[in-house]
C-alpha cells in the first residue's frame, strides 16, 4: 500500500513538473491552480521551483527503493520460514501415519511431497497471495486516481478488463489438468531413479544399465512434453493479454489527445500521469500471466502436501488410553480378522490365548498370514474385527507409542540407518551406555563382527547397511531388539539370512533372551521351531493347527509336511555322523 502511494507520488509531482515548465514556456497555458499560487505566494523563482519539484520525486524514489528492499527482505523471511514450518509439520504427519498410509503411497511420491511440492506452498504464499493482494490494491487505488483525473477517460480505457479477468479464469482452468499430470510424471522419474540406486546390485548383476537408462530418459522425455504443453499454452495467452492492454494505450492516445487539445485535461497532471497510471495498470494487469500460471504450479503442489497432513491418522492414542504400561505378556486373540482390502481377507477368524513368558512359533506357507499377525501385535495395524488383548486391555485402549516401546520387534527385511554400528544398536534406546550396547550385541552373536570392523561399535555402516552382510545386518537387529528389554518379544524368521552356525550361536542366546518373555517366532527351520512352547499353524488366513512342535509332528497335517522332510534329513545326517564315527 505504503509503496504504491509512493509511487503515485513521484508520478503526480513529475506531473506537476511538466505542467510548470509548460506554463514557463507557453505562459497562456494555466497550470495547475494550487501550484501557481504557491509558487506566485512564496515568491520563488521558477528554477528553484523546478529544482524542489524534482528533489521531491528523489526523495520519494529513495523512499520507494528502501520500502521494496526491505519488503523483499520480509517476502523472503517468510517464505523461508514457511518451507521449514510446513517440511517439519509434514515429517511430523507422516510420522504419525499408520504403515497403511505407506502401503497405498509409493516413497518416491512421499519424497517428492516433502522435498518439492513444499516449494509449491511457498509459491502460493509469496507468488500468488502476496502478488494477488498487491494487484487487487494497486488495481484499485490506480482506477480510483484515474477516475478522479477524468472519469470518461478512464471507463474507455479499461473497456478491455473485463475481457482480460475471462480469459485469465479460462486459462488457468486449462492447465491445472496439465500442471497435475505433470507432478505424477515427476513423481515416476522419481520413482524410477530411486528404483535404480537401491537395485544396483540387480541392475549390475543382469548387465541392465542401457535398459534402465533407457527407462530414464524416457520418464525424463515424458516431463520435457508436458512442460513444453504448458508453455505452449503460456506463450499463447500470455501475448494476447499484452495485446489487449496495448489497446488501452491506443485508446488514451486518441481521447486522451482530444481531451488535452480541447484543455479539457491537463497535460502534465492529466495526461501525463493518466499515461503513467495506465502503464501501471497494464502492468498489473500483465501480472495476472504470471499469478495465473503460478497459482495452478502451487496448488497442485498444496494440494499434494495438504492430503499428506489431511490424512486421517488410523492408529492414534485414545483419551483414555494408559500411558505408563506395565505388561504382563498375556495375549489374547479374540477371534481376530484382518484384511489391508475389503474385499482380500489375509487373517480370518484368528483366536488363541498366550500365557506370559510363552514362546508361540507361527509357521505356514508362503502369503499365509504370519507377518500380519505380527504386524497386529504392535498394533502396526488395527484389526478389522474382533479384539487383540494384551493383559486383559483392548490394545486400541492402550498408548501406541507406550506399547511398542515393550516390544522388541525384528523384522523380516532388517532396515539399518547410515550411522555407527552402536547408533543402530541403540537406535531404540539412544540413551543406553556402551555396556548396555555390548551386551546386547553379545545377546544376537553379533559383538565378534562388530569388533572387527574398522573402527569396532564406532564404524559408520553404509545407508542400509550395504557394507554388511545379510547375517551381519540381522544379527544387529536382534541387538536392537533385545536392547530395550522387552516383555514382548517378535522375531519374523531372525535366522534366515545366517548359516547354520551363526544360526546356532543366535538361537543359543535368543534361548537366554526369551526367559520370562512372551515370544513369537516365525521361521521355516525346524532347528527354530522346536524352541517354541506351542506352534500356530496358518493357511490361507486361517489356523489350521496348534500344539506343541512335537506333537504336531507326530500327526498327519501341514506342519507335518512342511517339516516332515527337515527332521528327516536330520535323523539321516545325525545317524550317518555317528556310524562313520564307529567306522573310524
Amino acid at each position: 500500500m505504503t509503496l504504491v502511494t509512493l509511487g503515485l507520488g513521484v508520478l503526480a509531482l513529475t506531473g506537476l513538473g511538466i505542467d510548470f515548465i509548460r506554463f514557463q514556456v507557453d505562459s497562456t497555458k494555466t497550470p495547475t491552480s494550487w501550484l501557481f499560487v504557491l509558487w506566485t505566494f512564496t515568491g520563488s523563482t521558477a528554477m528553484e521551483t523546478v529544482s524542489l519539484i524534482a528533489f521531491s520525486v528523489f526523495l520519494l524514489a529513495v523512499f520507494h527503493a528502501i520500502l521494496k528492499y526491505w519488503a523483499m527482505v520480509s517476502a523472503s523471511r517468510l517464505a523461508q520460514r514457511i518451507i521449514v514450518d510446513l517440511r517439519s509439520e509434514v515429517y511430523d504427519k507422516l510420522q504419525q501415519l499408520g504403515f497403511r498410509y505407506f502401503d497405498s503411497h509409493d516413497n518416491s511420491s512421499l519424497i517428492n511431497r516433502v522435498a518439492g511440492d513444499v516449494q509449491a506452498v511457498r509459491i502460493f504464499v509469496d507468488g500468488v497471495m502476496i502478488e494477488i493482494l498487491i494487484v487487487v490494491l494497486s488495481l484499485l487505488i490506480y482506477t480510483a486516481y484515474m477516475c478522479s483525473i477524468h472519469l470518461t477517460l478512464t471507463l474507455a480505457c479499461l473497456a478491455t478488463t473485463p475481457l482480460l479477468w475471462i480469459l485469465a479464469i479460462r486459462f488457468s482452468r486449462s492447465v491445472k489438468p496439465r500442471y497435475l499430470e505433470n507432478r505424477r510424471l515427476v513423481d515416476r522419474m522419481v520413482r524410477v531413479l530411486v528404483e535404480h540406486i537401491e537395485g544396483v546390485s540387480s541392475v549390475k548383476g543382469f548387465g541392465q544399465e542401457k535398459a534402465q537408462q533407457g527407462r530414464f530418459i524416457t520418464s525424463n522425455d515424458h516431463i520435457r512434453a508436458k512442460k513444453y504443453d504448458i508453455f505452449w499454452k503460456i506463450s499463447t495467452f500470455q501475448p494476447v493479454m499484452v495485446m489487449l492492454t496495448q489497446i488501452n494505450r491506443a485508446v488514451l492516445l486518441g481521447y486522451g489527445g482530444y481531451l488535452t487539445i480541447v484543455g479539457e485535461l491537463h497535460l502534465g497532471v492529466g495526461l501525463f500521469a493518466f499515461a503513467g497510471l495506465l502503464q501501471q495498470f497494464s502492468a498489473q494487469v500483465g501480472q495476472v500471466t504470471n499469478i495465473t500460471n503460478r497459482i495452478q504450479t502451487s496448488l497442485v503442489g498444496a494440494e499434494r502436501v495438504f492430503e499428506v497432513l489431511d490424512a486421517p491418522v488410523e492408529i492414534s492414542a485414545q483419551k483414555s488410553s494408559c500411558r505408563q504400561l506395565d505388561l504382563q505378556g498375556e495375549i489374547h486373540f479374540d477371534h481376530v480378522s484382518f484384511a489391508y482390502n475389503e474385499n482380500q481377507p489375509v487373517l480370518n477368524n484368528i483366536d488363541f490365548c498366550v500365557r506370559p513368558g510363552e514362546c508361540i512359533a507361527v509357521v505356514g506357507p508362503t502369503g499365509a498370514g504370519k507377518s500380519t499377525l505380527l504386524n497386529l501385535i504392535p498394533r502396526l495395524y488395527d484389526v478389522t474385527t474382533g479384539q487383540l488383548l494384551i493383559d486383559g486391555i483392548d490394545i486400541r485402549h492402550l498408548n501406541p507409542d507406550e506399547l511398542r516401546r515393550q516390544i522388541g520387534y525384528v523384522f523380516q527385511e532388517s532396515f539399518l540407518f547410515s550411522n555407527t554400528a552402536a547408533a543402530n544398536v541403540a537406535f531404540g534406546k539412544p540413551a543406553a551406555d556402551q555396556h548396555q550396547i555390548r551386551r546386547a550385541a553379545h545377546q544376537a552373536a553379533a559383538d565378534q563382527f562388530i569388533a572387527q570392523l574398522a573402527d569396532g561399535y564406532d564404524t559408520v555402516i553404509g545407508e542400509h547397511g550395504t557394507t554388511l552382510s545379510g547375517g551381519q545386518r540381522q544379527r544387529l537387529a536382534i541387538a536392537r531388539a533385545l536392547l530395550i528389554h522387552p516383555r514382548i518379544l517378535l522375531l519374523d524368521d531372525p535366522t534366515a539370512s545366517v548359516d547354520p552356525r551363526t544360526e546356532e550361536m543366535i538361537l543359543n542366546e535368543i534361548d537366554h533372551a526369551m526367559q520370562g518373555r512372551t515370544t513369537f517366532l516365525v521361521a521355516h527351520r525346524f532347528t527354530t521351531v522346536r524352541r517354541a512352547n506351542r506352534v500356530i499353524v496358518l493357511s490361507d488366513g486361517h489356523i489350521v493347527q496348534i500344539g506343541s512342535p512335537y506333537e504336531l509332528l507326530e500327526k498327519d497335517g501341514l506342519f507335518r509336511e512342511i517339516f516332515g522332510p527337515q527332521v528327516d534329513r536330520q535323523s539321516t545326517l545325525e545317524t550317518t555322523t555317528i556310524a562313520l564315527k564307529d567306522v573310524r
